[in-house]
């Protein structure tokens, strides 16, 4: 595709088609440019319509939800009642008949392969790279490169031999956990051979063979002295690599010089919350990057160490069966592509009216005409099928709607019904109260679902806004909903038939520099029953992929399977604290710590476009911060506002003094701009109060409406 039939600002589909198409195909592909240009612009215009229809039920159920709480709020507080008017004006939907989902032509990443999953910046060309080829990671470079491994020279750029060797004492333990050797251990092994087809290790002068001589799945070299051993648990591969000449290798009898472990099975390619696209020239950057991945060339150029680097993607992973004959393995993550959602409009293209194109209806479009350059290739998909995730949608019309949308996108670029697959992304208060229907209407081509703690609480406290004040945001985790919430996430994914077909996936790691307590914690979301889960590095990917060696996911479904339900009522619990009395102090500390994350992030995303960084708390601990993790801090001090916990000069002044601390947070950032200590010249800083004095007003509490309107005003 080429850049001038995309870089479309502020034309009309009816003007593309009269300045810029012909007969012409588009390249590398059977599609014609104007068969495509007016294709879309016929179901634009018809599916512009629903999508405006939907996005007014929003608002219809919003006010409906706050009359209820205003009308009762005198009363004491019923559960029944409660639920029942959600029944009466449609938000909550009536049950259907047990069925199973019916999606074909699934990737083994998808349905047989548990593992990490990355989400990385569609717009950041070599961040998308790294993590394509994030699929294959250094455990060797993972550990000692962390806080797993403790050492006194940890902080140091000198190699600490002492801490070099912790780390091959760490690998040695886990190929003899999940790889035990016939007998002895693997620090034992002085030399390693393949006779016969078998893999024979030499420990103390005597033969020794892996007790399950079937997780040996072939070599590279020579059979009388291989350079790499691949070796298979739980459906993911490990490569031993065997290099006695590598500096690495100089303690290991075996001349192990490396563990090579797959990591990031998945990654989604995001267009959405964790980047800053505006406008056609931030669309088109993150449409060329997803087109090159698509067809196997992008590249990135960049400069290391006074070194000129090209980053490209990783060729497949040759190696010979035991037997002798060729094989390799993927090479690289499978790559999924997250749409917008249903709210936003982007004025790189106009409708007929002059109004704004649907983002999200513009993205199914394009990254799926981009998608067809893969199934020449086959590079990314064996199964030539399309990944999408569709985050923020509510309930189960507007998933509905979704297939809709995939079902046109199909008709137009000639694809076979459900070549498009979409995964749904149950992040929403509507969405996980009526899981299962909105499975239903995606149960031939939904192939994952997850839960999203940080959206869904921002959700939580919008939707419930008028109930009253809500808890502090680290309680959350331990309150009546969240637990339900995430246990019916899986249960219900289970009960649809998601295990050995679809992904049921949990929620980032957001602390990247804290890999020993990610090592420690983040197995739970596996005993939860996700058999992919988020991660925010490569490095990261590396070390959540042990977990996936520890437990079998596919037998743990089958245990959670057999669990008792969540009840609804669970489910539907507000977090609210009817008589608050904390001290001011507490009060101040919350407000600060969510104002901190808030001006830090919106601070890089208004004046760098930055979408998603790690961003320095009031602790100056780096967490992960997107527009997810803004929704629940904004609304969180608009709901304390709201109900006189707090007053506006107090966030205020909160706000100013936050200010100055992220401003010396960034210090060492030369393209960053100050917001102290003239506050009212910051574009940044008034956005930032915007999106919490305002935050009652937003719609569903999302931030997007306040970002890009500030961001353009930046830009231009």
């Amino acid at each position: 595709m080429s850049e001038k039939y995309i870089n479309i600002h502020n034309l009309s589909v009816s003007e593309i088609l009269y300045n810029f198409v012909n007969d012409e195909a588009i390249p590398n592909t059977d599609i014609k440019k104007s068969s495509f240009w007016s294709g879309f612009d016929k179901a634009l215009h018809q599916l512009v319509i629903t999508n405006n229809k939907l996005i007014k039920v929003r608002e219809r159920i919003q006010i409906d939800l706050d009359r209820w709480h205003l009308d009762n709020k005198s009363k004491k507080f019923n559960q029944k009642n409660y639920e029942k008017f959600l029944k009466e004006i449609n938000y909550l939907k009536a049950g259907g008949d047990n069925f199973k989902i019916n999606t074909k032509n699934i990737d083994d990443e998808i349905s047989k392969i548990a593992g990490p999953q990355l989400v990385v910046p569609i717009m950041n060309s070599r961040y998308a790279l790294n993590a394509a080829n994030a699929r294959w990671m250094s455990l060797y470079d993972s550990l000692y490169g962390t806080d797993v491994i403790e050492s006194e020279e940890s902080a140091s750029e000198r190699y600490d031999p002492e801490r070099g060797l912790e780390v091959i004492k760490f690998t040695k333990k886990f190929l003899d956990n999940h790889f035990p050797l016939s007998s002895k251990s693997w620090r034992n092994v002085a030399e390693i051979k393949i006779v016969n087809n078998n893999l024979i290790l030499i420990c103390e002068k005597k033969n020794v063979r892996l007790k399950n001589e079937e997780k040996f799945i072939g070599y590279r070299g020579d059979q009388k002295k291989p350079s790499a051993l691949i070796l298979k648990n739980n459906n993911l591969h490990v490569e031993i690599i065997i290099n006695p000449n590598a500096f690495s290798a100089k303690s290991d009898a075996a001349g192990i010089s490396d563990i090579i472990l797959e990591s990031a099975i998945t990654t989604i390619c995001d267009h959405e919350d964790s980047v800053a696209a505006v406008d056609a020239k931030d669309k088109v950057r993150g449409y060329r990057n997803w087109l090159g991945l698509m067809k196997g060339n992008l590249e990135a150029k960049f400069e290391k160490n006074g070194k000129k680097l090209i980053r490209k993607l990783n060729p497949d992973r040759k190696y010979k069966l035991r037997n002798g004959e060729e094989s390799k393995l993927h090479g690289r993550s499978l790559l999924l592509n997250r749409n917008v959602g249903h709210l936003m409009t982007n004025p790189a293209i106009l409708l007929r009216d002059g109004s704004e194109v649907p983002e999200g209806l513009m993205d199914a479009f394009v990254t799926s005409l981009c998608s067809l350059h893969d199934f020449k290739t086959c590079k990314n998909s064996k199964k030539n099928s399309i990944y999408i995730v569709k985050p923020k949608m509510h309930g189960p019309d507007e998933t509905a709607f979704t297939n809709e949308i995939f079902n046109k996108v199909e008709e137009v670029l000639g694809l076979k019904q459900n070549t498009i697959k979409c995964g749904i992304m149950d992040e929403e208060r509507r969405t996980s109260a009526n899981l299962k229907e909105c499975i239903r209407s995606l149960k031939d081509r939904v192939f994952f679902i997850n839960t999203g703690f940080l959206d869904r609480t921002g959700d939580e406290m919008h939707s419930s806004m008028e109930a009253g004040p809500m808890i502090k945001k680290g309680d959350m985790k331990s309150s009546k909903w969240i637990n339900a919430y995430e246990n019916n996430n899986v249960d219900v994914g289970l009960e649809c038939g998601f295990s050995g077909v679809a992904q049921i996936g949990k929620g980032m790691w957001a602390m990247p520099d804290k890999m020993a307590e990610m090592v420690d914690k983040k197995i739970g979301h596996l005993e939860a029953g996700a058999n992919c889960a988020w991660v925010p590095s490569p490095t990261a990917a590396a070390l959540h992929a042990l977990h996936y060696h520890e437990i079998n996911i596919f037998k743990k479904h089958n245990e959670l399977k057999r669990r008792k339900k969540i009840s609804l009522s669970d489910l539907l619990t507000i977090p609210v604290i009817h008589k608050p009395n904390w001290k001011i102090e507490e009060i101040n500390q919350e407000i600060s710590n969510s104002a901190q994350t808030i001006l830090g992030y919106v601070v890089r995303w208004i004046d760098q476009g930055i979408g998603c960084s790690k961003v320095p708390d009031i602790n100056n601990i780096g967490l992960m911060e997107d527009r997810a993790t803004l929704r629940i801090s904004s609304q969180h001090i608009a709901n304390w506002l709201h109900h006189g916990v707090c007053s506006r000069k107090q966030v205020l002044e909160i706000m100013k003094k936050m200010a100055k601390i992220v401003d010396k947070q960034n210090g060492d950032d030369k393209n960053y701009q100050n917001m102290s200590p003239q506050y009212d010249k910051s574009i940044a800083f008034k956005t930032a109060c915007e999106l919490i004095f305002q935050g009652k007003n937003q719609p569903s509490g999302y931030t997007e409406p306040l970002l890009h309107l500030n961001r353009l005003i930046k830009k231009n």
